[in-house]
């Protein structure tokens, strides 16, 4: 049996275009998550959303985390404000009700199964909205700058540091330089404990301390230098494959 475990990650349906083939619906991701759980040491799978959402979403994805070792919950577009029964803010995204279903049923599943996961950016904010958490949903409204989200399709860099004690500080140590793309962020997160803040006061990191592994970023370590967090989860992913498998006669 590989000792190689498997990661899922979330992934948006999009159009995509490839030669004479135009605007195809297409399961994507960026490929740094994929590269970042190779060179981890894992086998990365794309987690495409469900189009079709339906009141058996959790049993689907029970069935789906049953084939799986670890989860990415990975960025992409805001989450739906009527989820955490918010007024929408005039900058939030165009909503994306197949990956806000598809998620919250894999942050809940995920959970409750103690599979090893980590949620980068928009998969935190997923996490926390997932146990009944809100969001700020335009964060220069509160720290008065652009230093998460500095320009269209360009990542800031800032510091953040860690809360001692924390699984984060044990990876991560007291203080770490990341790059960031979000104008959102946690604002409460019922059963995470807070892993790292910015210098503004933005959360920028959340854990379990009850289950194996279970991670959440609010920057974007896929588009860093910065391994640990990927060696982490994959291993993590691979104690958890081991502890599962069937014990030869």
């Amino acid at each position: 049996m590989s000792d190689t475990p498997v990661i899922g990650i979330t992934s948006y349906v999009e159009p995509a275009s490839r030669g004479d083939w135009v605007d195809v619906p297409s399961a994507l991701i960026p490929h740094s998550y994929v590269r970042k759980v190779e060179e981890a040491g894992g086998i990365a799978v794309l987690i495409p959303p469900r189009l079709d959402s339906a009141h058996d979403d959790h049993r689907l994805v029970r069935a789906l985390l049953e084939r799986l070792d670890g989860v990415i919950i990975a960025g992409g577009a805001d989450v739906a404000p009527e989820l955490y029964e918010a007024q929408r803010h005039p900058t939030v995204q165009d909503s994306r009700p197949d990956r806000d279903t598809t998620e919250v049923a894999i942050a809940e599943v995920s959970a409750a199964v103690d599979l090893p996961v980590l949620g980068i950016c928009r998969g935190m904010q997923v996490m926390a909205v997932a146990r009944g958490g809100r969001l700020e949903q335009h964060l220069p409204d509160l720290v008065g700058h652009d230093d998460h989200s500095p320009a269209p399709a360009t990542y800031g860099s800032h510091p953040v540091e860690t809360v001692p004690g924390t699984r984060i500080a044990d990876l991560l140590g007291p203080r770490v330089d990341v790059p960031s793309y979000h104008h959102q962020s946690v604002v409460t997160h019922p059963g995470y404990d807070p892993a790292a803040w910015a210098p503004d006061g933005t959360l920028e990191a959340m854990e379990d301390p009850t289950c194996r592994f279970r991670l959440a970023v609010q920057w974007h370590p896929e588009e860093g230098d910065d391994p640990r967090l990927f060696v982490a989860l994959v291993t993590a992913a691979r104690s958890y494959a081991a502890e599962r498998a069937p014990r030869g006669g």
